[in-house]
């Protein structure tokens, strides 16, 4: 059985790029807004400090599972449209729709499945 070697490298597009950068920039926001510190917010997290900078920071070599942790307690909404304070989370709302592809953001038709 022949196995493929895990690339030394491996490039990303510029969506995902700002992507992560926009979230690792929350995560980092929310953690000043609650006074948390690094050293403070990778404990909570189980995690180091220098994983956490690089999380703030948009490392798109983090693993997925670690930075949804770090958002949500930082108090980061992921994938929750029903908590938005007016003004500035529609101004951020826009930025995180604007990184979409517009397939993903297209209204898609209601499924009827009353049987």
């Amino acid at each position: 059985m022949s196995f493929m070697a895990k690339p030394r490298t491996r490039s990303y597009s510029q969506h995902s790029l700002q992507a992560m950068e926009l979230l690792g920039r929350l995560v980092r926001e929310a953690r000043v807004r609650k006074a948390l510190t690094i050293v403070d917010l990778a404990a909570r997290a189980g995690i180091s400090p220098s994983l956490l900078q690089r999380i703030e920071r948009g490392d798109p070599g983090c693993s997925i599972g670690v930075v949804f942790e770090v958002a949500t307690i930082c108090g980061v909404h992921l994938f929750d449209q029903t908590h938005r304070q007016l003004a500035s989370d529609l101004a951020l709302q826009r930025e995180k729709m604007a990184l979409l592809p517009k397939s993903v953001r297209s209204k898609t038709k209601s499924v009827n499945d009353d049987f």
